[in-house]
């Protein structure tokens, strides 16, 4: 059998299309490109956070070493990346219909800042330099950050150049059809400084760390003020954008009192009263008020978000399990007063303090610090910790059948909405951006994604199913004939509700007299049909009628 040789050239093109698309075809959508470019942005920040530790001497004295291997490692994975971009140019859109594309690239300012973040160090085993300077001249490796930063403020200039300045601050902080990955990009800027704030306070209360970088804490401190406040400032100005927040001066002022609001003003107000107030009163306490900072992370988060729906929704039943809790608590507190004062005057002096052994005994917890000896109060104490396992319990678990459940409606209605899309028959890229954006909102895998994106379909009659034969393979595909929903409960109901759906349509483009004049003559229809669409007509004046 003779084998064909495959030739140096063509293995070399094989090997460089293959890398091109795996790490740098942004075309691609199934490739590894944003999971590379992902990293390498990482990377740059981990640098950037090695370097201000360097001069930290509690933190590099005694780590020298962990220090350069790290500098090494990032210096190697830096040049990889420079060589595979420059050995991939020729397949690069922008570069391939130049007459030498590796020159193209060469000079092009991506590359050249590619180039001098790493070309210092390789000169350094050539030139006598100081090795301050080459780890000053890392600095430039922040630089970088403008190969992911550049494309995406281009992207948004251009979804955005016929809009206002206020629009584009609009569109920068929050989420709109023309955000783009600039938005995506300051959410996780904002959400890194609040992390990076978060820690530093709970450091500084850490005396050994505090004492060594008590300076660099401050300018920290106010840095993320800084951030914090434009951020704050950049959200009041452009509410007006929003329909709900329209007036000017009233809008501002209705978007200023919504609770992430306030979260965003307590995140930064402690800093700006103990500097203005500070020679007036000790407000050394404002500073633990900074970990509120934390709940700003609730804004990019959409389980906490359908988190406070649930407690929205379910607060009357929570009020009643509250006043249960309560009306328990004192109770307790009484009967406790009452068995135990006599016995122990200095720990069941009053009622108020016994409310403390109420509270930790149905809590089951029990600290041990106050315990009744009296035989009635040991009782008493037997019951209510038996009682609070079951009451305590309620909240939490209406909180987690209700979170259960808004998921569930959370996802019915992005099926309605994937119904909707597909009324004629296919998903726009933008469509599909919107489908993927709510998928990652409801922590949907892409397996999960893609079955429910199927399921539409097939109910939709878009697709044919998959079934399963006997010997349970995936083999013939059927349409939803009778036989096949007979089988499949769940999309039988799905099927019935689409048809009512139709139906109600039908009904709404109808001549409401012609077709009462059919339904009531009994030649026309059966009794059954003829309650049903009685019914269907009743519902369509109804609305009318509402909307009128």
């Amino acid at each position: 059998m003779n084998l064909r040789p495959i030739s140096f050239t063509s293995l070399n093109l094989h090997i460089r299309k293959r890398v091109f698309d795996l790490f740098f075809n942004h075309q691609i959508k199934t490739n590894y490109c944003n999971q590379f470019e992902r990293f390498i942005t990482y990377m740059i920040v981990l640098n950037m956070a090695g370097l201000m530790l360097e001069h930290i001497p509690v933190f590099y004295e005694t780590r020298e070493h962990l220090f350069h291997i790290f500098d090494v490692v990032s210096l190697a994975i830096f040049s990889i990346e420079y060589v595979l971009r420059l050995y991939v140019a020729p397949e690069d859109p922008v570069f391939s219909s130049a007459k030498y594309p590796r020159l193209a690239y060469f000079k092009s300012p991506f590359a050249l800042i590619d180039l001098v973040s790493i070309l210092p160090f390789y000169l350094g085993a050539f030139i006598d330099t100081d090795l301050r300077v080459l780890r000053a001249l890392r600095l430039l490796r922040l630089f970088k950050l403008f190969r992911a930063l550049a494309p995406a403020v281009n992207e948004f200039l251009e979804k955005n150049k016929d809009k206002s300045f206020r629009y584009k601050i609009y569109a920068l902080v929050n989420e709109t059809p023309t955000s783009g990955n600039l938005h995506h990009i300051f959410d996780m800027f904002i959400v890194t400084w609040v992390i990076v704030s978060v820690l530093a306070v709970i450091f500084e209360s850490v005396h050994s760390i505090s004492y060594h970088l008590h300076s660099e804490f401050i300018i920290l401190d106010t840095i993320a003020v800084l951030i914090f406040s434009t951020e704050y400032l950049m959200r009041i100005y452009s509410a007006p954008e929003d329909p709900k927040y329209q007036a000017l001066f009233k809008g501002r002022l209705s978007f200023s009192c919504k609770p992430t609001s306030i979260i965003d003003f307590l995140a930064i107000v402690p800093f700006y009263l103990e500097s203005l107030l500070h020679h007036l009163f000790d407000l050394r306490f404002l500073r633990v008020f900074r970990l509120m900072r934390l709940l700003k992370l609730a804004r990019y988060s959409g389980a906490t978000q359908s988190l406070f729906t649930v407690i929205k929704r379910e607060w009357p039943v929570m009020k009643a399990a509250v006043f249960i809790l309560l009306l328990l608590v004192m109770l307790a507190a009484c009967l406790g007063y009452v068995f135990e004062h006599e016995a122990q005057p200095d720990k069941f002096e009053n009622i108020p303090q016994a409310i403390y052994w109420s509270v930790i005994t149905l809590a089951s917890v029990g600290y041990g610090d106050i315990s009744p000896i009296t035989p009635a109060g040991r009782a008493i104490t037997i019951v209510i910790a038996l009682l609070g396992i079951g009451i305590f319990a309620i909240p939490a678990a209406i909180l987690s059948s209700a979170l259960g459940d808004q998921l569930r409606i959370e996802r019915e209605a992005m099926m309605n909405e994937l119904y909707h899309m597909l009324e004629d028959g296919v998903i726009s890229p933008d469509e599909q951006e919107m489908i993927e954006a709510e998928a990652k909102r409801l922590h949907l895998s892409k397996t999960e994604l893609d079955r429910l994106l199927e399921k539409a379909k097939v109910q939709m009659g878009l697709e044919q199913a998959s079934v399963k034969d006997a010997k349970g393979d995936k083999g013939a595909t059927s349409e939803m004939s009778l036989e096949f929903l007979s089988k499949h409960p769940e999309l039988a109901a799905e099927q019935l509700k689409i048809t009512i759906s139709k139906l109600q349509q039908i009904v709404s483009v109808s001549d409401r007299q012609e077709l009462n004049k059919y339904v009531n003559n009994p030649d026309n229809v059966t009794g059954l049909q003829s309650s049903m669409l009685k019914l269907l007509l009743q519902n369509a004046t109804a609305k009318e009628q509402k909307k009128d």
